[in-house]
């Protein structure tokens, strides 16, 4: 592309998709992604293009580097985050506002292993490994080396392998087992939500301070079966659908039209082997209401019996 000083509409709609998704990537947050294309918008429109060859990388370069700035003031609150840290979940389907190319490093899985890297090896690793940037170029954004920029990436690459090498379950399968655990926890049905998990699975719930929610993972199928119907018990959710979030399928659920939680979940061989819920309203407002309709009708558990891990039977009464 031919520099022209000025940036054109129909070039800014070209290359927005790539702004957000570098700012996405990186931060982990649909808000704060929002905030950094905002303010490179608000740069490119005040700058002199004349001497850009490649307004593209330039862009994505500018989104890099306000977003390794936002990232590591970012990183205080985080660590002062109140229970298990989720990113925000960003609708990809078909409907969706936001375009972003739909990969493996926007899945809710990679995002939260990023969330363990350095705000500089997160850069370094998006920026080559997604972008292409030669390490030149991401030198010059976090301020060092060529080197030290592979080093960076080399060490964030370790990180994240596990993520990408782990076989991923299709689409439809992975809608069928929200679906199922979905019935079974509304149903109050212990041995249906252990058959569905791994004996060894995770629950990660993130209620952020702001709702009830576990503050610490917790691990095992019976554990985490019981929690579900508890959980079901005491919300009394109304409703639910299935919608695409970071690409692929997650399952939202209602109580009067407002999410209460949205599903992702980890699968192995059939089975769940991490099940994620994100439960913090201020994450859950990019989701979107529904109206007081019901869109799959519920089960009004007022009293539920399961099964305890330990055999015992237990009762909760919401009333």
């Amino acid at each position: 592309m031919e520099p022209t000083g000025t940036l054109t509409e129909a070039d800014w709609a070209a290359h927005r998709p790539a702004v957000f998704g570098a700012a996405y990537r990186i931060l982990g947050t649909v808000t704060e992604a929002e905030d950094v294309t905002q303010e490179v918008w608000l740069r490119v429109a005040a700058a002199d293009l004349s001497e850009v060859r490649n307004l593209r990388a330039w862009l994505v370069t500018t989104a890099a580097r306000t977003s390794y700035n936002v990232l590591k003031s970012a990183r205080v609150r985080r660590e002062s985050y109140v229970g298990p840290w989720l990113p925000e979940p960003l609708p990809t389907g078909p409907d969706a506002s936001v375009r972003v190319l739909t990969d493996e490093s926007v899945g809710t899985a990679m995002l939260v292993v990023m969330e363990t890297l350095s705000p500089a090896e997160r850069v370094a690793l998006v920026l080559h490994d997604v972008f292409d940037f030669p390490f030149g170029r991401i030198a010059e954004v976090l301020g060092g080396t060529p080197a030290a920029a592979r080093k960076l990436a080399s060490r964030a690459r370790v990180r994240v392998a596990a993520v990408r090498e782990r076989p991923r379950a299709s689409r439809a399968e992975t809608e069928r087992v929200l679906r199922a655990f979905k019935g079974a926890a509304d149903a109050g049905d212990m041995a249906g939500l252990v058959g569905l998990l791994h004996p060894d699975a995770v629950y990660i719930g993130d209620g952020g301070g702001r709702t009830t929610a576990a503050r610490r993972p917790v691990h095992g199928a019976g554990t985490i079966a019981l929690l579900a119907i508890r959980s079901t018990a005491i919300r009394l959710p109304d409703s639910f659908r299935i919608i695409e979030v970071n690409g692929y399928p997650a399952l939202v659920t209602y109580r009067a039209g407002e999410p209460v939680w949205l599903d992702t979940v980890d699968i192995a061989d059939g089975r769940i082997t991490t099940f994620r819920r994100l439960a913090n309203p201020e994450k859950l407002a990019g989701i979107g209401h529904i109206r007081i309709r019901r869109l799959v009708s519920l089960p009004n558990p007022l009293s539920i019996e399961g099964r305890s891990p330990n055999g015992r039977t237990t009762r909760w009464h919401t009333s």
